[in-house]
């Protein structure tokens, strides 16, 4: 069974029934053979299936021998296996119409971010910190950030994106996926994993700490490390993110500052509660939430990324990590 929708980033299945003999095992494949999950009643879980990168999804059964056959059926007409949902990624063309609803966090009327690999040569520091950036994929459809935190099996993200364990597990984590070439588009093969467990969060933070379920298949991607000074008006940052769950892209550059560079506007701004927040005019998208704002001086994170609105806003990281410092 062939699940296609021409120009989509990439295609979810869900399976509504999924009654098979023991040993037999349901296949959801790319086109190509390089991206191929096997699930059997046990190990399917929320019954979500992992997200098939690309436009389409081949979604075929294997018989145990013990049922009578190996082959792999051509459709999933079999009794008690039924696909009842389908979520997929926006097309460009409704990307750029999502992005138009969405223009008042893209601040000083065109966005100033870059893919990450642009910024490969002149600043490798923050390209090599992006890689510990990761696009989150939350009940096949909602889109945020997150990243490493620290050495250990340990990432952070806004409370506004995932708030229950339950919702961790329905997440997808999305590693590596970024542009290979400035004007990209074209990506490397996507190292996802699975959301595990909440270890923290809280609302007015407006932070979640959580595990992975394979963090062996991630640890290489590198970690990013807190900066729990206070931050000065004018400080230099940039945003390392997945505005609308791209590929990634650097907020770095800022025309409307006399640098030229991403700054600090107010280091102590209201979020969801007074001086909760550093404010900043980089620019930043839907999907952006839960980006770390890392400091140009330090290379650490200073900030949690988690309003829009010109000026854009993050959490200060020295009220999460006083929360999360014993844990990481």
């Amino acid at each position: 069974m062939a699940v296609s929708f021409p120009g989509a980033t990439y295609v979810k299945v869900h399976f509504g029934e999924l009654a098979l003999h023991p040993g037999d095992v349901v296949t959801v494949a790319d086109p190509s053979g390089a991206e191929v999950y096997r699930y059997q009643p046990a190990t399917i879980g929320d019954g979500w299936a992992d997200s098939i990168s690309g436009d389409t999804a081949l979604v075929s059964v294997q018989h145990s021998p013990s049922a009578g056959s190996s082959l792999a059926l051509e459709s999933l007409s079999r009794p008690g296996v039924r696909v009842d949902q389908v979520t997929r990624g926006f097309t460009a063309a409704e990307s750029a119409a999502r992005s138009g609803q969405r223009a008042e966090s893209i601040c000083g009327g065109s966005d100033d971010s870059r893919n990450a690999v642009c910024y490969r040569s002149t600043q490798p520091i923050a390209y090599g910190r992006s890689k510990a950036v990761a696009r989150l994929l939350i009940n096949g459809a909602e889109l945020c950030t997150t990243w490493r935190v620290g050495p250990n099996n340990r990432l952070l993200t806004n409370n506004h994106c995932l708030a229950t364990t339950e919702e961790v597990q329905s997440a997808e984590v999305w590693f590596d996926y970024a542009c290979v070439q400035c004007d990209g588009p074209e990506t490397p093969r996507t190292v996802k994993t699975r959301g595990n467990r909440l270890l923290a969060t809280d609302a007015t933070l407006d932070f979640s700490l959580f595990t992975v379920d394979d963090f062996a298949g991630i640890e290489r991607f590198g970690f990013l490390e807190l900066d729990e000074r206070q931050p000065q008006p004018g400080d230099e940052v940039y945003i390392p993110q997945h505005p609308k769950g791209v590929p990634t892209v650097i907020a770095m550059a800022d025309p409307q500052e006399a640098t030229g560079n991403c700054a600090v506007s107010d280091p102590r701004y209201d979020g969801y509660a007074p001086d909760t927040d550093v404010s900043y005019l980089c620019d930043t998208d839907g999907g952006s939430s839960g980006s770390p704002v890392i400091s140009r001086r330090s290379n650490k994170v200073i900030a949690l990324h988690h309003f829009g609105g010109c000026p854009n806003s993050g959490v200060r990281i020295d009220l999460i990590s006083a929360r999360i410092a014993a844990m990481l």
